[in-house]
């Protein structure tokens, strides 16, 4: 099963939620009025609602099962309330979205949300998402990846700490026990088209897989 979230971002950059037929939606805070309007089912909603309108609070009571309204003040933001319950749904995978194209503070808050929750539930795979851009955390270990040609661009960034033992097999540019530093950027816009593997021997890997903005999907 998966559960996607969806925040309060621009909504012209989130991706196509009919990707995810089977998957149960959760609205955090404004992403929840923003599902009703895209005529998406959403399971639950969480937040304090008070940037959405009086009428899309009233649909949202009509349609929500799960509808948790919180006071603006407290200590976890709507993103890891949200993340909290998609946890305990025990999902394959968490998909967040609308979380980017708006405010950088809540992109950055969201990313570290995302990495907290991958942390403490590693048997999920967490994965930010918008129309351009996949992003996940890979920690050490060996991951096998299948390049998907809507993502042209993989780049990978230490997160937290440097990362020592990264080996790529598979990309068109390969390497064999690397140093990535903290604040590198030198493994920027790599590329896979077939099969590949990521093995990374300590820290925590950032991965962002892209396409060029001015690129259509295929179909």
């Amino acid at each position: 099963m998966i559960a996607v979230i969806v925040g309060g971002g621009p909504a012209e950059e989130l991706p196509d939620l009919t990707q995810w037929p089977t998957g149960r939606f959760i609205g955090a805070d404004v992403g929840a009025a923003i599902l009703l309007k895209q005529g998406i089912s959403l399971e639950a909603a969480v937040g304090d609602f008070d940037s959405i309108s009086v009428e899309d609070y009233a649909a949202l009571e009509k349609a929500v099962q799960h509808l948790e309204r919180l006071p603006a003040e407290k200590d976890e933001t709507d993103m890891e309330l949200a993340l909290n319950l998609a946890v305990a749904w025990n999902p394959e995978r968490i998909v967040v979205t609308g979380v980017t194209g708006g405010r950088l503070d809540h992109f950055i808050s969201a990313l570290h949300a995302v990495f907290a929750c991958q942390l403490a539930n590693p048997g999920i795979e967490a994965m930010i998402a918008d129309r351009n851009n996949r992003i996940r955390f890979l920690a050490p270990g060996i991951h096998t990846m299948t390049g998907d040609p809507n993502y042209r661009y993989v780049s990978l960034y230490p997160f937290q700490s440097e990362i020592t033992g990264l080996t790529l097999k598979g990309f068109k540019y390969e390497v064999t026990d690397e140093r990535i530093p903290f604040g590198s950027t030198r493994f920027t816009s790599n590329e896979l088209a077939g099969e590949g593997e990521v093995s990374i021997g300590t820290g925590n890997c950032l991965i962002i897989e892209s396409r060029d903005a001015d690129k259509k999907m295929p179909g």
